[in-house]
């Protein structure tokens, strides 16, 4: 069976992210051979800091939770995130505008 095309043409983006749980801020730190980096606020304790990280992204790509998902790392601070109805090229553009704004130390 084939999985149907969402509604934004089939685009979807997997990221290879590092989290740190128990920061001081949700935000995006840098990125470190090729990985994001991503500070949450949440405990890593019973899905805390995954539930944190899909609703930080959520946020941060205007994507509803529903099209994000963590593929590998459920228990890990590395992760592999896939995001419906974004591309990889525009999330680079998208943290590359954060980086110049200032947003991503």
């Amino acid at each position: 069976m084939s999985r149907p095309r969402n509604k934004d043409g089939g685009k979807t983006a997997t990221l290879a992210i590092r989290i740190q749980p128990r920061a001081a801020k949700n935000e995006v730190v840098r990125m470190e051979g090729g990985a994001i980096k991503i500070r949450l606020t949440a405990p890593p304790v019973e899905g805390a800091a995954n539930e944190a990280l899909v609703k930080f992204l959520s946020g941060a790509f205007n994507r509803p939770r529903a099209d994000i998902a963590i593929v590998s790392g459920m228990k890990s601070r590395s992760k592999v995130v896939r995001i419906e109805g974004i591309s990889d090229e525009d999330v680079e553009k998208l943290l590359k505008t954060k980086e110049e704004k200032g947003n991503i130390e």
